[in-house]
């Protein structure tokens, strides 16, 4: 057996579990930031599209808000995790994006949509995991 400079190289045994805890975690952030837009963060992000002439923004919030639920769900469950990554990475790059062009549009700082879009971009590359509709490939 060839000679690694891991402390714990046992654990890789454990690599899917992984994608799991990061998928999961995700998906409820995302179910958590989707249902503020629908809910009681929803006028100030009609008030942020409608600086960004972002228009019509009640529908753009709406609909961002279900993409985001729905976006959400299906990371947990572990459904379509690699095209639900992509299109919350986009989202996150975009929020990302927004978030640096003027700081005080949206609640939430430029790390933490940094933060979103690195799992988000994560799980692209890896898959689901464990415990997923998804069937991981060995």
């Amino acid at each position: 057996m060839p000679q690694t400079f891991n402390l714990f190289p046992e654990l890789f045994a454990f690599s899917l579990i992984a994608p799991f805890i990061l998928r999961v975690l995700l998906g409820f952030i995302f179910l958590n930031l989707g249902s503020l837009k629908l809910g009681k963060e929803r006028p100030g992000w009609i008030n942020s599209f409608n600086l960004l002439n972002i228009r019509p923004a009640v529908f753009f919030t709406g609909l961002l808000g279900i993409i985001e639920v729905v976006g959400g769900f299906l990371l947990i469950v572990g459904a379509y995790t690699q095209i639900t990554a992509l299109i919350l990475a986009v989202i996150a790059l975009a929020e990302l994006f927004i978030e640096y062009r003027e700081e005080s549009l949206l609640k939430r700082d430029f790390v933490f949509y940094l933060l979103l879009a690195a799992i988000s971009i994560s799980l692209l590359l890896t898959g689901a995991g464990l415990f997923a509709v998804d069937i991981p490939l060995l």
